[in-house]
């Protein structure tokens, strides 16, 4: 298998973790740790069910892959993510110590591997990953359009609904 093919592989993977955010009413977005082409670690969007801001899909893969690997530094591990990092989570990846990192949709609002700002090319860092971006983008910018397509439609109904009952 080329590299190509392999990136893909894990990233359709990444796309089903993606769903169970979807499926909790969360931002979907996977993310999965590997290793030796071997899964160590998967996550996905879990902010607004776990009350907490940090628990992206980027950061919960990333803290199951230091139990399954008992350490902090996740040397020689691919990250697989469906959206562009955000900048706290392109700060733990380079804290963790991963060697590449492969997303999938651009975000032009928040990314912080390119599209917005590139974090992950900054002079003096203290570490560098690979970064490859673009991995199954249709599908991944399609989940996320329709996701957010659906939730613009929930909120017009939920207003539509309020200004009925208020006549």
């Amino acid at each position: 298998m080329t590299q190509a093919e392999i990136d893909e592989y894990w990233m359709k993977r990444a796309l089903e973790l993606a769903k169970n955010a979807q499926d909790a009413g969360e931002i979907p977005v996977g993310a999965l740790l590997v290793k030796n082409n071997q899964l160590v670690a998967s996550g996905w969007n879990c902010s607004i069910e776990n009350h907490d801001p940090t628990a992206h899909a980027e950061i919960m893969a990333l803290k199951q892959g230091g139990q399954a690997l008992s350490n902090y530094r996740l040397l020689d591990t691919t990250l697989y993510v469906t959206l562009e990092p955000c900048i706290m989570c392109a700060g733990a990846m380079i804290h963790s110590r991963i060697s590449r990192l492969v997303y999938g949709a651009k975000d032009f609002k928040t990314g912080a591997c390119g599209s917005f700002i590139n974090i992950m090319e900054r002079p003096g860092l203290n570490h560098y990953l690979e970064v490859t971006g673009g991995v199954l983008e249709e599908s991944c910018s399609t989940m996320l359009s329709a996701f957010f397509k659906m939730r613009r439609a929930q909120k017009k109904e939920q207003k539509r609904l309020l200004n009925y009952s208020d006549e």
